[in-house]
């Protein structure tokens, strides 16, 4: 992080920790039930986009949920979702503007959570998007600007970033 401008340090703008079941009913209220545990937000359900005839899933149908998280309520459960996954995250794992995603394969990994068997086994992905101050500027309502290129994070310092951040080694 840089200590010359606060406006080039890295941050988190949002955490999205979703869950896709594929279909409705019980197993979504199970899902939905696995999401307000670990992060203590409720759920939003997610929706599909297209129809797939081999996967039996209709444009329209309820297939998973979502829950969105933001400032430290994000990174609190990055600490955990870190710790889960052993404080380490593949350099795969990170897009070109230093965003980066990564799965966890069942939710009683994280601590203090057990099997419960009435609910199952659910894993879950973990997409976090990293920004600088000031780059609302190009997402808002009221004349909405371009963003310099070195405005823009990049795949190395959002690396960094995470590195220092949560103390989590990226491996190649």
């Amino acid at each position: 992080m840089s200590d010359q401008n606060m406006m080039r340090n890295p941050r988190i703008t949002k955490c999205v920790v979703n869950i896709g079941v594929g279909e409705g009913g019980e197993k979504l209220r199970k899902a939905r039930k696995v999401l307000t545990m670990l992060t203590g937000q409720e759920p939003v359900d997610t929706i599909s986009k297209t129809t797939n005839a081999d996967l039996g899933i209709r444009k329209g149908q309820v297939i998973g949920c979502k829950v969105t998280l933001r400032g430290k309520k994000a990174y609190e459960f990055l600490k955990k979702a870190f710790w889960v996954n052993e404080n380490f995250i593949w350099e795969d794992s990170f897009d070109g503007y230093g965003n980066f995603s990564f799965g966890i394969s069942d939710y009683t990994d994280f601590e203090n959570m057990s099997y419960d068997p009435n609910i199952g086994i659910f894993g879950m992905d973990i997409s976090v998007e990293l920004s600088r101050k000031g780059e609302r500027i190009k997402r808002r309502k009221k004349e909405p600007k371009k963003i310099p290129p070195k405005q823009k994070l990049t795949r190395d310092e959002g690396k960094t970033f995470v590195e220092k951040a949560f103390g989590v080694e990226v491996i190649e």
